[in-house]
């Protein structure tokens, strides 16, 4: 869906990316509940990107329509970039919703070990591995700093607090919780080299997952076929 060219051709790929996803997400047993409080997480950051290209002539088009609707200040409104925002969307939402299924489906140690495994640095594994695993470690210190200020009756947003005191505060607490992470580091640095070295080698040696049973073979063969399935229609359709 990423490398495919912006075009209408996007919408059969997509149908039968959705398609797939609803097969998936059944076999899983996913709450929808669960899928779309996430995907309602992630489109903040997409929908600002999709909704702006609305008011630009799109470099992708070279022949532009007349405006749709036309705003002061010179602002239009195209088609084709009425079009564009729409493909751009269905992008998004399917390499989303996949991401979603797999990081809920799937352990995080099984991912870093999947992407070690298709050629992922060592080095970059066990530093993304850390990091997810210690964002619990501060989002609980987080929380310890958020109930004590709330015990002392304070609030950021109060106008009852002078101005200068409620700076004075933030910048205290931001400045406990960097010298709190960086004591952790120090810490984490100081077990792992009890432990004999710095794990960098954590996931250089990973055992070869081999398919094992007919389910595995199945389910690839399946998988080969959906694909060659999507990419001969989208194929035709393109020609």
């Amino acid at each position: 869906m990423v490398a495919m060219p912006y075009s209408t051709a996007v919408y059969p790929l997509a149908l039968c990316w959705f398609v797939l996803f609803a097969v998936w997400w059944s076999l899983s047993g996913l709450s929808p509940r669960v899928v779309l409080w996430r995907y309602l997480m992630t489109l903040p950051f997409g929908l600002f990107i999709i909704v702006f290209q609305i008011f630009f002539k799109n470099p992708y088009y070279e022949v532009f329509t007349p405006p749709i609707v036309t705003f002061p200040l010179g602002i239009t409104i195209y088609a084709q970039s009425v079009e564009f925002a729409i493909i751009l969307a269905l992008k998004f939402t399917a390499c989303i919703i996949w991401v979603i299924l797999l990081s809920s489906t799937t352990p995080m140690e099984d991912l870093l070990q999947g992407a070690r495994r298709l050629g992922f640095p060592s080095v970059m594994a066990l530093s993304l591995g850390m990091m997810i695993r210690y964002l619990f470690v501060f989002a609980e210190m987080y929380a310890d700093i958020n109930n004590a200020l709330a015990v002392r009756h304070f609030n950021a947003f109060s106008r009852n607090l002078p101005y200068r005191y409620r700076l004075e505060v933030l910048a205290y607490t931001i400045g406990t919780m960097f010298l709190r992470s960086y004591e952790q580091g120090e810490r984490t640095y100081t077990a792992m080299l009890c432990r004999g070295g710095y794990g960098k080698d954590a996931y250089e040696h990973l055992e070869k997952k081999t398919l094992t049973g007919g389910r595995d073979y199945g389910l690839m063969a399946s998988m080969i076929m959906v694909f060659i399935a999507t990419a001969a229609g989208v194929f035709l359709f393109w020609a």
